[in-house]
């Protein structure tokens, strides 16, 4: 079981809610080892994009999973911490802790390097078109994880994850990230406790990126994963659940 550490205040009496937000080509098999852990401290609710083509339109979504007028804390990994993010810029006052996992917060700048992404996540579409989900992802979950992943239990259950998904649903996600918000003048505003997880091996969403976000957010906290690529809640799950056990169990204000 994991067990907090006994720092600030410990949790309310009622028990807190807890909205899981899963990133691109990711369902709840993200999230599961942290619903296990989590279970004790936290009503888990695990969200679903469906065909929403913007994070907008997702943060919106899982609002609406919340009962209305309730606070709540949320995390969100890679494409789910930028959903995150709006639904801090959306519903502040509702928000009593935010978690951001192999995230980013900025929005693509015109440029090469804008460019550059979008033929990159252009050209895994037309992979999936022609050769399916699980042929794509194959190629794309290398360079989502360790090396030492790749020939493993949870490199195969990332294939089964994202082959559970439609060439649709894979088209509406990469239309959300290309268009993107920016959240670069929202993280000053935060005035929450705040978790900032990252692999240290995370090619992706680096390292570097965190410890920007780190500066941004008053008082937030970052971990580094050790060992670990941007799949941290599946290739490292017992170090990110004490982290947000940790991160639970702190003051619900800074």
């Amino acid at each position: 079981m994991i067990e907090p550490e006994r720092r600030g205040k410990a949790c309310p009496e009622s028990r807190p809610l807890l909205l899981l937000l899963p990133g691109l080509l990711c369902d709840d098999a993200t999230w599961q080892s942290q619903v296990e852990a989590l279970s004790a401290m936290a009503d888990c609710v695990v969200a679903s994009h469906g065909m929403a083509d913007s994070i907008e339109a997702m943060a919106r979504q899982a609002l609406h999973l919340m009962p209305s007028g309730q606070s709540f804390n949320v995390a969100g990994h890679s494409m789910g911490g930028r959903c995150a993010l709006e639904i801090a810029r959306m519903a502040p006052e509702r928000v009593e802790r935010l978690a951001l996992l192999d995230t980013g917060y900025q929005a693509r700048v015109p440029g090469a390097s804008a460019e550059a992404e979008a033929a990159q996540r252009m050209e895994l579409l037309d992979l999936a078109r022609r050769d399916g989900m699980r042929a794509m992802g194959r190629q794309w979950a290398r360079g989502m994880v360790h090396a030492d992943q790749w020939d493993s239990a949870v490199f195969e259950n990332i294939l089964d994850m994202v082959g559970r998904f439609t060439i649709e649903q894979f088209e509406a996600q990469i239309r959300a990230l290309l268009d993107r918000p920016d959240a670069t003048q929202l993280l000053p505003t935060i005035r929450v406790p705040t978790l900032l997880v990252c692999g240290r091996e995370d090619a992706w969403s680096p390292p570097a990126r965190h410890e920007q976000m780190q500066l941004r957010i008053p008082g937030a906290r970052l971990e580094i994963i050790g060992n670990c690529g941007h799949m941290s809640t599946m290739e490292q799950p017992r170090a990110v659940s004490q982290a947000m056990a940790n991160w639970l169990a702190s003051g619900s204000t800074q």
